[in-house]
C-alpha cells in the first residue's frame, strides 16, 4: 500500500514524550536532534543486518483493518490519535529481543568490533505513523537506530543497500521479490499464542530442503515418488546439496558464533542454531510442531506451510519461505 505518494521520506525529531528517533534513506542518516546513551549501530557492511517490517516487529492487525476497511484518511487519523499509545509486541519481537541479548554479550566481548547484529524497520507507511512507531521503539526500550521508510514503493533497493543478510515481512509479494534478488527472506504471520522463548539465548531453527539447500531432492520426491527419492539421496549420498536461499543467513549466525567460541565460550554461546527436517520414509510429513515446543526457538523456517501452521499451532513463531516446487506446486 501506497501512505506516501510514492516518495522516500526521511524525518528526525523528537516525539512529544521527549525522546528521540530518526528516518533515514538508503543512503542518508538524520540523527536525532537530542543526545543519546547508546551505543552507534555498526556500519552495514561490518553487521548482520536484520530488516523487519513494522508489522512484524508490533501487532498492526487492528490498524491494518482500519485502512482496509475505512481507507487512508480514518487509517491516519487513527494514528494521529493514538500516537502515545504504544503498539504490542508482533511475531518478530522476541527475536530482536534475542539480537540485541547477543549483542551485549559481543560488546562485553569484542569492545571495538562492529560484527554485531543490525536490525532495521522497514515500513511503506505515512510519516505521520513514524511517531507512534519511535514511541512504541522507545516505550520497549528496543535498540533500533536505522529507519527505511519506502512510502509504497519496493524495499528491495534498499535491502541491498544495507547488506541486509535477513528481511521478514507480513507481506508475502514482498519476501517472494527479495528471495528473487537473492535476499534471505521470510514471511511471518501473527498468531494467537507464542511460547515463553529464552531471554538470554537466541535460538533459530531451519528446515533443510528449500530452505537451508537447494530444493532438488524435492523436486526428485515430487515428481517421481519416495523410492526414487531414496534412490537419488544413495547415489548422490557423498555430493553436497547446493545452497538453498537462507544457507547465508546460517553461516552469518556461524560467524558470530565462532567469535564466542574464540574466547572459550563453545558451551557458553548465546547463539543456537537446530536442523528440524524429515528425510526418511518414517519421518516424512510427520509434523515438527511438537519437536519445535521442545526447542522454543525464538523462530522456525520452512517452505511448507503446512509445517509453518503446524508449528504455530505448538506457539512456535514460524516463517514461511516461498521458494522452491513447492511453492510452483501450492500456487497452481
Amino acid at each position: 500500500m501506497n501512505l506516501s505518494n510514492g516518495k522516500t521520506l526521511a524525518a528526525s525529531g523528537q516525539n512529544r514524550n521527549g525522546t528521540s528517533g530518526s528516518w533515514e534513506d538508503a543512503g542518508r542518516v538524520v540523527k536525532p536532534s537530542t543526545p543519546t546513551r547508546k551505543p552507534q549501530p555498526p556500519k552495514p557492511e561490518n553487521a548482520v543486518t536484520i530488516a523487519v517490517s513494522s508489522r512484524v516487529l508490533f501487532n498492526m492487525e487492528r490498524e491494518q483493518q482500519i485502512y482496509e476497511q475505512q481507507g487512508m484518511e480514518k487509517y491516519l487519523k487513527y494514528q494521529v490519535e493514538h500516537e502515545s499509545e504504544p503498539f504490542s509486541p508482533g511475531p518478530a519481537f522476541s527475536f530482536v529481543k534475542a539480537l540485541e541479548a547477543v549483542n551485549t554479550r559481543l560488546r562485553e566481548l569484542y569492545p571495538q568490533s562492529e560484527e554485531l547484529f543490525d536490525v532495521v524497520l522497514v515500513t511503506n507507511n505515512h510519516a505521520y505513523v513514524g511517531l507512534r512507531l519511535i514511541n512504541t521503539i522507545n516505550h520497549h526500550h528496543l535498540f533500533i537506530e536505522r529507519f527505511c521508510m519506502t512510502g509504497g514503493n519496493s524495499p528491495i533497493g534498499y535491502l541491498k543497500a544495507y547488506h541486509t543478510n535477513l528481511y521478514l515481512s507480513a507481506d508475502s509479494a514482498k519476501v517472494r521479490e527479495a528471495l528473487e534478488e537473492g535476499i534471505a527472506a521470510a514471511t511471518m504471520f501473527t498468531q494467537e499464542k507464542m511460547k515463553e522463548v529464552s531471554e538470554s539465548q537466541l535460538r533459530v531453527a531451519f528446515d533443510g530442503d528449500a530452505v537451508l539447500f537447494s530444493d532438488e531432492s524435492e523436486r526428485i520426491f515430487k515428481a517421481h515418488g519416495l523410492d526414487r527419492f531414496f534412490e537419488h539421496e544413495k547415489t548422490h549420498e557423498n555430493k553436497p546439496l547446493d545452497h538453498g536461499p537462507l544457507k547465508g543467513f546460517l553461516e552469518a549466525l556461524g560467524k558470530l558464533q565462532r567469535k564466542f567460541f574464540d574466547k572459550g565460550l563453545r558451551m557458553d554461546c548465546p547463539i543456537r542454531t537446530y536442523l528440524v527436517t524429515a528425510r526418511s520414509a518414517a519421518s516424512s510429513g510427520a509434523p515438527k510442531g511438537p519437536m519445535l515446543e521442545k526447542i522454543r526457538p525464538h523462530i522456525f523456517y520452512d517452505d511448507q506451510m503446512f509445517h509453518v501452521e503446524g508449528a504455530a499451532e505448538f506457539g512456535t513463531v514460524a516463517c514461511h519461505v516461498p521458494y522452491g516446487i513447492a511453492q510452483k506446486v501450492a500456487m497452481k
